[in-house]
């Protein structure tokens, strides 16, 4: 049979779908790292201890966001994307708006755990619709314009949620930014059609392939392995750092709530932009000579990275802190334009949205899961010996994470070189 392909419905204009799914992208990290900066007043209400807010932030969002987004990829891979975006968007603003109901740990656990259930339909889809809408010379570009959701997100969740929660209180921050996600919903799927190839009029429809399938394709290669363990090294310590930071600055830099969250705010946009940006900018070049650099580059942002934070987190002074900010946390973002478009060119396109899953699967339920809660813990375990300033420590020791991250990601390089799935013309 022929393997002519024609198209289902008109696709939507690249450039549309870039932005609308920045746009969901940025509510996914308002919702989710609104938590760090509302930490302070939930715990002062709810009587919480560092090791509760750690469950909170990591453990509650990560066990269904990870384990879920699997079938949600299978799903979205063999039925519709958008659809499965579109839904899934308004689930975790609904449960977000949820959290500001609570009255107790279980309420807003069980809170948390709805967004994680909403959110995990969202990432992995969007990483195969830019595929499907991006040529591989572009791909590594375009998926670090739809990062700049992360640090967007997260400075606006930190930045409106400080406000809000200073203005009012927390549980309208929650309800504010909550109820704004399920509004920008319909038109989402209004704008975001999908643009997979179908099978002309009496011609085969293209298979898509099992769970089973990409997972058995990326289980042989190492690339997967090395990347997926690097990232999730790299995220225990990223996903910890962004969720103590606001606590950090007001215990022990005696910061606001307020002043705390512009500071955040600040080092995320003007850091995490400037990170996001150049690595899928220098990773499309490079990389476009040897495939081995889509791992190079972040190894060596990470190495490079983890000293620089350490003299800021050690720093006595509020000014000195925030210019060593800076320029390490763009060098811990240079790592997701590469490493996505990587992750994507170790299975055929039709399998795009599963092998994004799966990836995610081990860098969430690792880095999310672990790491805000790790350090939380071992800020608890840590105040008998240090007191107050046992979170600063907490997270110092937690930087060597960056260091085997960047181990990691340069044994990835060498076997991306056979690894890598090359698109047809």
């Amino acid at each position: 049979m022929s393997t002519t392909i024609a198209s289902a419905a008109k696709p939507s204009k690249p450039n549309v779908v870039l932005a609308m799914l920045l746009v969901v992208y940025i509510f996914n990290f308002v919702d989710r790292q609104i938590v760090s900066i509302l930490a302070g007043p939930i715990q002062a209400d709810l009587d919480l201890s560092d090791a509760q807010m750690g469950l909170l932030g990591g453990l509650a969002f990560a066990i269904f966001y990870s384990v879920l987004a699997v079938p949600l990829a299978t799903l979205a891979d063999r039925t519709s994307r958008s659809w499965v975006i579109t839904i899934s968007l308004v689930l975790w603003s609904g449960f977000t708006a949820a959290c500001g109901l609570a009255s107790g740990f279980w309420q807003i656990f069980l809170a948390r755990l709805g967004v994680g259930v909403g959110e995990a339909g969202g990432v992995a889809p969007s990483y195969a619709l830019i595929g499907d809408y991006f040529p591989s010379k572009r791909r590594a570009f375009a998926l670090s314009i739809y990062s700049l959701g992360i640090p967007l997100g997260s400075a606006v969740g930190v930045m409106a949620g400080g406000y809000i929660a200073a203005a009012v209180d927390w549980r309208a921050a929650f309800l504010v930014v909550g109820l704004c996600g399920v509004l920008i919903a319909p038109v989402f799927r209004l704008l975001v059609r999908d643009n997979r190839p179908v099978a002309a009029p009496g011609e085969d429809a293209p298979e898509q392939p099992r769970l089973a399938v990409t997972a058995g394709v990326l289980a042989k290669k190492p690339a997967f392995w090395f990347l997926s363990f690097g990232a999730a090294s790299s995220s225990m310590c990223g996903y910890g750092l962004a969720f103590w930071l606001p606590s950090l600055l007001q215990r022990s830099f005696g910061l606001t709530l307020i002043e705390a969250a512009w500071f955040f705010g600040a080092v995320l946009l003007i850091g995490g932009v400037a990170g996001m940006l150049l690595g899928g900018w220098v990773a499309d070049r490079l990389g476009g000579r040897d495939r081995a650099w889509f791992a190079w580059v972040p190894a060596i942002s990470f190495i490079v990275g983890a000293p620089l934070f350490a003299a800021g987190i050690m720093s006595g002074s509020v000014t000195l802190a925030f210019a060593l900010f800076i320029v390490p946390q763009a060098l811990v973002y240079v790592w997701l334009g590469p490493v996505l478009s990587a992750v994507q060119h170790l299975v055929a396109p039709a399998g795009r949205a599963t092998a994004s899953a799966l990836f995610l699967l081990i860098n969430n339920l690792l880095g999310l899961g672990g790491g805000i809660y790790a350090l939380g813990q071992l800020s608890t375990l840590l105040q008998p010996v240090y007191g107050d300033e046992a979170l600063r420590w907490s997270m110092f020791f937690a930087l060597a994470l960056y260091l085997v991250a960047g181990v990691l990601m340069l044994f990835a390089g060498k076997h991306l070189r056979s690894g890598w799935v090359e698109e047809a013309a």
